[in-house]
Order: structure tokens, then sequence, then C-alpha cells
């Protein structure tokens, strides 16, 4: 787990950052969401999935990411749209401290599927065996 910083295209028109499923991130992008509008001190997230991993990235202003995979949590900043978090499966992830103009942008391998949530954190320690 760690952030990856893409490569920004760009002229005087503009910036254009490219992510391509397989290729930039490690699997087929099956799902896009994005959140936004979340205040400051109401985390998002945590919960884990079973099979699903997701992309995080920060597409404008920044936000907190912990992930967590029963062993060893860290807390990575998003702060800048050419850089993006992989969250594996069986890894909790909890997203917090949004600042107001946040847009957080989620790329995942999986269709929803309520049944690949793991929502209570006890249930996860258990599955990963921590």
């Amino acid at each position: 787990m760690s952030i990856t910083e893409h490569r920004v295209l760009g002229d005087h028109r503009g910036q254009l950052i490219a992510i391509e499923g397989s290729q930039d991130v490690p699997f087929a992008v099956k799902r896009v969401f994005y959140i936004y509008g979340t205040k400051p001190d109401v985390p998002r997230g945590q919960h884990s999935h079973h099979k699903t991993q997701q992309y995080l990235i920060a597409v404008n202003g920044s936000c907190s990411v912990t992930l967590d995979d029963g062993n060893q949590k860290t807390t990575y900043s998003l702060n800048q749209p050419n850089k993006g978090l992989l969250q594996d499966a069986l890894v909790w992830g909890a997203m917090h401290d949004f600042s107001p103009d946040c847009v957080l942008l989620v790329l995942a391998s999986e269709h929803y599927d309520d049944a690949d949530y793991i929502r209570d954190y006890e249930q996860f320690l258990k599955v990963v065996g921590a």
C-alpha cells in the first residue's frame, strides 16, 4: 500500500491525467463513484471488502485515508489529483479529515455487492486472522 504518482499531461490549455484500468491501476475498473460534500469531522468508509480492490484519488481538495491490514495501520494524505492510493481487498479503510472542497474519486474492481462488505471491525480481524 503506497501512493502512486501519475504523469500529468498538459499545455497552455490545462492539465490532463489519464488512468487506465489494468495498466495504471492493477485491475479492470468495473465501478466508479465519488464522494463530495463531506464534513471534515465525518469519516467515510470504515469497512473492508472480501474481494473488491479500490483506487482512491482526491481529484479536488484533500482528505486522509487510513488503511489497516489487521496488523499495521498507515494513514495517507491524498491532496494532489495526480496521486492515487490502492486499497486492496481485505484491508480496512477509513477516509477522514475531508477539506470542504474535497472530491474523492474511487475506482473499484467489482460491481457493488452488499455481501462483499465487512462492516464490523472485530469480524474483519477474524477474517484476516489478526
